[in-house]
């Protein structure tokens, strides 16, 4: 399968310093930064820097490299909210859309970290189609 990877979507901006934006966290491989509509008192992005589409597509293509500091990344961010149980936290959740019936707005594969109160149920049983 080919992943058509649009370089005008707004975290390829993002990364080419197009659009400026509220970094929690860069690595040679990643950034994290705030959401700038939070649907949680801690809403942080983390994206890889490289051009993937969604998470399958990363897992297949990404360098061991990239996949080694995408990861630890999203760790470190959950670290550094205060939410990871390692730093004291009660919890986070962290999702990622991929494709259009998970609603996936932005064609850059990124992490959704939530925290900061109790998120409820992960999600509503939808009706079949």
């Amino acid at each position: 399968m080919s992943y058509a990877y649009d370089d005008q979507n707004i975290f390829a901006k993002i990364l080419r310093g197009e659009i400026p934006n509220k970094t929690v966290l860069e690595t040679e491989h990643s950034l994290a930064f705030h959401d700038i509509a939070p649907q949680a008192p801690t809403h942080i992005l983390v994206i890889p820097k490289g051009p993937y589409v969604t998470y399958d597509h990363f897992a297949a293509e990404a360098s061991a490299e990239e996949i080694v500091d995408f990861t630890r990344a999203v760790g470190e961010v959950s670290k550094m909210c205060g939410h990871a149980q390692a730093a004291g936290g009660d919890g986070y959740r962290i999702l990622s859309n991929a494709g259009p019936d998970a609603h996936q707005e932005v064609p850059h594969l990124h992490i959704h970290v939530f925290g900061g109160a109790f998120l409820g149920r992960m999600i509503k049983v939808p009706e079949p189609r």
